[in-house]
């Protein structure tokens, strides 16, 4: 793969780089300018992460966090959360979008927890999922950042960045998630996924993306391309 790098001074180089070359720059580049990855749910326990992840789909994390960070105050346990009746939840998180069909998978969920998994959410991606409301985004979530195993979740900031930059040509979720594991070293699965949803947010923005100031542009084939 042949690259421009735009240097300042405008002078324009070309770069060759494979994608195994690729991810090795991008770590040095993203760890430098996103120190902190992390999820930005706010959650004390892999039972706060899964319900707020749950919650997460199509709507923003900062709008998860407003409610969570109410509802958690009392219901922060599945005994606790099926305290409520389905109306009584859905008043308390219906600022979020689906809401009524996730208080559903979450009052199922939390009765799952206690009849099947001892009150405990469980540890492995097959058993996630079997959970109301769990999907393998979902899942992986909570792999990575409850229980810190090797997971990829592929969200559409995975998705749009991963594809911009030529690390993947995925169709769907999965089969970008497949495409990522296998070019991007075990050991940096966590944090790459942090850093691709960083640089989504932060400069590679579904709708006009600035690639002026990005600073991964000479590797980028979006920027190539335009």
């Amino acid at each position: 793969m042949v690259l421009r790098m735009v240097l300042r001074g405008g002078r324009n180089l070309t770069k060759k780089i494979n994608k195994r070359e690729k991810v090795e720059e991008l770590v040095e580049i993203f760890s430098k300018h996103y120190p902190e990855p992390g999820t930005a749910l706010e959650h004390n326990s892999s039972f706060e992460l899964l319900i707020a992840t749950i919650l997460s789909a199509q709507t923003t994390d900062v709008q998860v966090n407003k409610v969570t960070k109410e509802l958690f105050k009392e219901y922060n346990t599945p005994k606790a959360v099926l305290k409520l009746s389905q109306k009584e939840l859905e008043e308390k998180i219906n600022s979020i979008g689906l809401y009524r069909n996730k208080t559903k998978y979450i009052l199922k969920t939390c009765r799952m927890l206690i009849d099947d998994f001892g009150g405990e959410v469980p540890s492995t991606r097959k058993e996630l999922l079997k959970l109301a409301g769990v999907g393998r985004k979902t899942a992986n979530v909570v792999l990575a950042n409850a229980f810190y195993k090797a997971a990829f979740p592929v969200d559409t900031h995975v998705f749009r960045v991963s594809e911009r930059l030529g690390l993947s040509s995925g169709k769907n979720v999965n089969q970008t998630e497949k495409e990522l594991t296998k070019l991007i070293p075990k050991k940096y699965w966590i944090d790459f996924h942090h850093w691709l949803i960083d640089h989504g947010r932060a400069i590679c923005k579904a709708q006009n993306p600035d690639c002026e100031n990005c600073f991964a542009s000479h590797i980028c084939r979006y920027y190539q391309n335009n």
